[in-house]
């Protein structure tokens, strides 16, 4: 599994999210808290939990640097 952090924003119901995935909780969640402190419009932030075959790991954070995850070929 890999998790996606999503975020919620003023007026609206559901949860958004990108194309970004994580291999830890941790990572998914310390990324959409990051998110929520940069916006003016969000009101919630979490980490969910995503099948990895359709949202594999592109993205890691390092000493709290994001960092893009490179297929090797």
């Amino acid at each position: 599994m890999s998790w996606k952090p999503e975020v919620q924003v003023t007026g609206e119901d559901g949860w958004h999210s990108n194309a970004m995935a994580f291999a830890t909780e941790a990572e998914a969640k310390a990324w959409a808290q990051d998110l929520f402190n940069r916006w003016f419009v969000t009101t919630a932030f979490r980490a969910v939990e995503v099948d990895t075959e359709a949202n594999p790991v592109n993205y890691q954070i390092v000493d709290g640097v994001l960092i893009p995850v490179v297929e090797a070929k």
